[in-house]
Order: structure tokens, then sequence, then C-alpha cells
């Protein structure tokens, strides 16, 4: 959602400065490739690039076809081999062994739900949303493009396609990722690319210390919403955390009720105080949380589990696979950064359902 949003304060920046611009969105890829479907990147007249396509190989000539999109005012696709040896077609060694279709959409501002307008939609809510981009490598006149974003119970179209997509979205949010819904037309095959996004994840810190700031700054780059909570005035300060989304000043006790929890949203207990830690966890234990992180010695926890017991709270096997601690992956941490490093690298993994190991012990590929 990150480069979702990114592109959408970009856009705004180019429409007031009266540019130009045109969106490029991967919606296929045969092989291997750096950027999956659904990636975009919104480029200007004055070639400035927001969001990425690939790892920088396609920029340069994604750009010259982005400015003939803008000035012919209309959709195009194009696709990248790069699975030939030498892959001279671009005069860069790409060794993606791949193809990758790129459909290039000139945005108008006029259009009430022009593809900019409905990513607008999808990131107005804090719910995962799906979106329907539209295109046709049999007919390069039939580019449909972005035509629609869906939300539960409500749905936002540009108008440019007649096709019922609700049997395709009920399979895309089912499964949990990237589906495809082909449609014929007079013979000719259109397919559209349905992608379910996310709403950011949402990063819960309690703590304010010194080694939280790290944490804060590196989780706000990878676009994640972070809130800092602490019961210290002097530490809960939005001069000390100016990239957090929230920072609370809140016992224990009351946190839950300033944060509605969702399966995006995990938890870092920081404090350095074993008071203000254990009484969180009591609350995190009723909402059971996709991801709790307790930094501190395993011993730490394991007296942990001594007390709650001594209030009947016993902690069951359900709870014990969402509580990471120590928190963070093995990689050696020592310094606030590199902890900061190794916490999000977990949350990350778990997110993504992974194990966080090498990708060198990995066998099959990168994507499924």
């Amino acid at each position: 959602m990150k480069e979702i949003n990114d592109i959408i304060r970009a856009f705004h920046e180019a429409n007031n400065a009266g540019l130009k611009t045109a969106l490029a969105t991967v919606v296929k890829v045969e092989g291997s490739s750096y950027r999956l479907p659904g990636a975009r990147m919104l480029v200007t007249e004055t070639g400035q690039l927001t969001g990425a396509i690939s790892g920088g190989c396609l920029e340069g000539d994604a750009l010259r076809k982005a400015l003939l999109a803008m000035n012919q005012q209309q959709n195009k696709l194009v696709k990248y081999d790069t699975s030939g040896e030498e892959d001279n077609e671009f005069g860069v060694q790409l060794g993606c062994n791949g193809i990758v279709h790129i459909l290039f959409e000139p945005i108008s501002y006029e259009q009430e739900n022009n593809p900019v307008a409905l990513l607008e939609q999808l990131a107005a809510k804090r719910e995962p949303g799906v979106i329907v981009t539209g295109f046709s490598t049999d007919n390069p006149t039939q580019q449909t493009g972005t035509c629609l974003v869906w939300r539960a119970n409500e749905q936002f179209s540009a108008g440019t396609s007649s096709v019922d997509f609700s049997r395709s979205i009920a399979s895309t949010v089912e499964t949990g990722g990237t589906g495809y819904m082909i449609h014929d037309i007079n013979g000719k095959t259109e397919m559209f690319l349905i992608k379910l996004m996310p709403p950011p994840v949402r990063l819960v810190i309690a703590g304010a210390g010194n080694d939280v700031r790290p944490l804060v700054e590196m989780a706000t780059i990878l676009g994640w919403e972070v809130v800092v909570a602490d019961g210290r005035k002097t530490h809960a300060t939005t001069k000390r955390f100016p990239a957090a989304k929230e920072v609370l000043v809140v016992k224990p006790a009351a946190l839950l009720q300033h944060i509605s929890s969702d399966p995006y949203t995990v938890f870092a207990l920081m404090t350095h105080n074993y008071n203000y830690d254990i009484g969180l966890l009591k609350q995190l234990l009723e909402i059971d949380p996709v991801y709790l992180g307790i930094l501190g010695p395993r011993k730490k926890f394991e007296l942990m589990l001594e007390d709650l017991a001594k209030e009947s709270i016993e902690i069951t096997e359900e709870q014990l696979s969402y509580i990471h601690t120590p928190i963070g992956l093995d990689i050696g941490a020592e310094t606030a950064e590199e902890i900061a490093l190794s916490i999000l690298s977990e949350i990350k993994a778990v997110l993504a359902g992974k194990k966080g190991t090498s990708l060198k012990q990995k066998t099959e590929k990168i994507h499924a």
C-alpha cells in the first residue's frame, strides 16, 4: 500500500503543477521478474517516476512508452521479453529470464474515476480491497485499464467494463492473493488482473525509549503505520517520534481503547518496564493479535508466565504461537538499529507466512 500512497501523493503534486501523467502497471509475468503483477509506477511528462515496475532495468524505456501514451491519450500494452541470453533489446543485461507485460494508462484529471482516483478509493479505508485491471494481448485496441475497486459492501467503477467480476473477486479474496479472469470479446481474449490489496501494517510499539526510535523510522520507510505508546509524558512525544502516525501517553489497561486492532495490526512490547509489559500482555491475550513480540530474555517471559498463573491466567498453545520472545530474527543484532532490523524482519516473515530463512536455501522460485 505504500507504493499506492506514494503514487497518489505524486499524482496530486503533478496535477497542481499542471503536468501530464500516466500510470504503468505490471499486469502479467511469464517466468521470472523483479516485480509481480500489480506493481505500479506513476510517470510525469517531466520524467519523474514514483513507484517501480522493475529493479530499474525497464524504467528508461517505460518512460518513453508512458510519454507516448500521454501524447496519444490512449492505453498501451507493452511486452518486455528478458528471457533471451543477451537482452540487447534494452541495452542492458537484465538476467531476469522472463516476459513482463506493462500497461500504460494516461490519466485524465477530468475523469471522475480515473485510475489514480480508483487507487484513492482503495486507500481511503483501513480495509482489504481488490483492484481490477483489464488488458488484452490479442487486441491492441482493447486495453480497458484500471476499471474497478471493490471493498466489502461497496465498489467503485470507471465505467469502462460491463463484465461481472463478483465470482472472480470472491475467489481472489478467499485465496488471498492475485487472480485472473478471462473474457472473450468477438473471438478475442481480454484478461483482467484481480489483485487483493491489504491495508498497511500497523505496528503498535509499547515503549518510548531510544531503542524504539530507529524501529519507528525503519517501519515508516516500509510504509507501515506506527503507533508509539508509553506511560511517560517525557518520553512519549511527537518531537521524539515525528515519523509515528500517533504517539500516546497511556496506561497499559487503556491502550486498546485507543486502537482498533485488526489482522494487520502487530504489537511489540519494548518498555523496559516489567509491570507495564505484563499489564499490556494481559490485555493483548484477550484479542489474540497475529503477532506479539516481547523484548527481553527468555527468563523474563518465563517469569511473566509464572505471575500470570498466580492470577489463574493460563496461556494456551495457540496464544504461544503468536508470542515471539525474545523478539526478532537471529541475525546477530547488537545495536538499536540492528535490533530494529531484526524485529521488522520477523514481523514481515510472520505476516507473509515465511520462516525467515536464507533465500540461498530455497529450492523453488522466490515468488510463488
